[in-house]
């Protein structure tokens, strides 16, 4: 066998050993470019992944298309990507596990799209990614464990979105990220426990937030200055305040921690006690106060029972708490329960935090077995036992309790009778007075005959002006008939009938002045 007999027949069998991937430009989706490993889809109005990109690649560009869902098989074949460039589209939301067939990803691009939310399981089998770009979405939050499936992250870009609540364990597991971009969000505050699981970052960017400096921010001003500004360039140690208004457009590193005060939550609910029916639904306001605004949540004390209704204690306008035991919301927080049940009955309590401290109050729930509605209609009952019915809708009313509503029917009835009575006794009164009061022609002669005195014509105004009546004045002075004897007088008075003997005074006339 000649000397290069060998190398010839190792070349004529390395081939077959090798995985064999056909080439790029014969299995390329339509309007998209290959180039060997490099598949270009860019800006031509995809609304889905195209299918039949060579499994062997490595990069894939899908820029400004409108992709608004990546369904979780849809990457299943490209197990060999190392880069997807999604920018520029319409995701909504991430499934979770839409990335779980991508071991090998190392950059992931989703900057200028519409998400709203991270699930937990978003980036499950990311555990190679070293780049993930975020920015220019519409993050509200960032819940805890978001990134716990990227271990190996290097550089993570989240600003201009909208994030106004950092949680605490929301980075944990980010150990080997070097890059956290925030700036330009809405936050107002951020924990010390939030950047702790951070322990190679190198580069920190929190500018153009509304920062709210208060006692809960003193912990970043301390850290900046005692090393942590190295991870700031010049541009982004200027962490300027938002509120209080005292200290707005001021930076955070020239105000003294003196400044940097938090006023504990205060917590009202009234009434603390309400007894509901079966089949209610009740509303129960708990105010809350202090600075910064505390956050306030709504939770059932007692352990649940089987057949607790799991979807019903919430806040009014949010949403159900977690295990529909509990609900959260900043200020002030409605417990909003429906179709009321046995179940319902028990402790509750209302708590209030922020950076200050932690305020709770107690509210009980009773429930009145006894009025639940049947099933079928009941006759009316008879007019003797009728109550007095009330609003229905009447939660001030309703929220009192069996022996308090009795007490107010009761008052409210005694009410009515007074006014009754009032109305009777008036009507009679005008009966009366209308009965005593004579012909309109009739009227009273009051006359004075000087008898106690001489009397004034202006005590006689004043007389008529009490009384009403006509005055006059007899002048005995001034007789207008002459006086004759008795007898004749007697004789004259005398007519048929009259009785003989009995004398008769003589008619006598005087001057009347009025």
């Amino acid at each position: 066998m000649a000397p290069g007999t060998p190398a010839l027949l190792l070349l004529l069998l390395l081939p077959p050993l090798l995985p064999w991937f056909p080439p790029c430009a014969a299995t390329c989706p339509a309007a998209c470019r290959c180039y060997s490993a490099t598949v270009e889809c860019g800006a031509l109005r995809l609304h889905v992944v195209p299918p039949g990109i060579p499994p062997g690649t490595q990069t894939l560009f899908l820029q400004d298309n409108n992709i608004s869902r990546l369904e979780p098989d849809t990457l299943a074949p490209l197990a060999a990507l190392r880069r997807l460039y999604l920018h520029n589209n319409s995701l909504r939301a991430l499934e979770s596990g839409a990335f779980r067939a991508q071991p090998r990803l190392l950059e992931l691009a989703l900057t200028g799209n519409r998400l709203r939310g991270l699930r937990g399981g978003a980036f499950a089998g990311l555990a190679q990614l070293r780049i993930l770009y975020l920015a220019g979405n519409q993050l509200v939050q960032l819940l805890d464990f978001t990134f716990s499936h990227l271990p190996r992250l290097q550089e993570l870009h989240l600003q201009e979105n909208n994030i106004e609540l950092l949680e605490d364990q929301a980075l944990a597991g980010l150990s080997s990220l070097a890059l956290l971009d925030l700036s330009r969000n809405q936050l107002g505050t951020i924990s010390q426990e939030a950047l702790q699981p951070l322990a190679s970052l190198q580069v920190l960017r929190l500018t153009e937030n509304p920062w709210r400096c208060d006692c809960a921010l003193h912990w970043l001003g301390t850290w900046i200055r005692q090393g942590g500004q190295r991870l700031l360039s010049s541009r982004d140690k200027k962490i300027m305040c938002a509120e209080p208004p005292r200290l707005a457009l001021q930076s955070l590193l020239d105000i003294s921690r003196s400044s940097l005060i938090c006023i504990p939550p205060s917590v009202h609910v009234q009434p603390l006690e309400v007894t509901a029916n079966l089949g209610e639904d009740l509303r129960v306001a708990c105010q809350a106060s202090g600075y910064p605004q505390p956050l306030v949540t709504w939770r059932k004390v007692s352990q649940p029972r089987e057949g607790w209704p799991q979807d019903q204690a919430r806040l009014e306008g949010g949403a159900p708490g977690m295990g529909g035991h509990a609900a959260s919301d900043m200020g002030s927080g409605m417990l909003f329960l429906t179709n009321i049940t046995l179940a319902h009955a028990g402790k509750y309590e209302c708590e209030a935090s922020n950076a200050g401290g932690v305020a709770r109050v107690p509210f009980r729930l009773l429930v009145n077995a006894s009025r639940q509605q049947p099933q079928q209609p009941a006759p009316p009952p008879a007019p003797a036992a009728r109550e007095p019915r009330h609003e229905a809708g009447s939660m001030a009313f309703r929220a009192l309790g069996l022996a308090t509503q009795t007490a107010v029917a009761a008052a409210i009835t005694l009410l009515a009778l007074t006014a009754l009575l009032l109305a009777a006794m008036i009507c009679r009164r005008r009966r009366r007075r209308k009965k005593a009061r004579g012909p309109p022609a009739e009227g009273a002669l009051f006359v004075n005959d000087y008898s106690d005195g001489p009397c004034t014509f202006a005590q006689l105004e004043e007389l008529r002006d009490e009384r009403g009546h006509e005055m006059f004045v007899i002048d005995r002075s001034k007789p207008l008939f002459a006086e004759g004897p008795a007898e004749a007088t007697a004789d004259r008075s005398l007519g048929e009938g009259a009785v003989p003997g009995l004398r008769v005074p003589p008619p006598v006339a005087y001057d009347l002045r009025g």
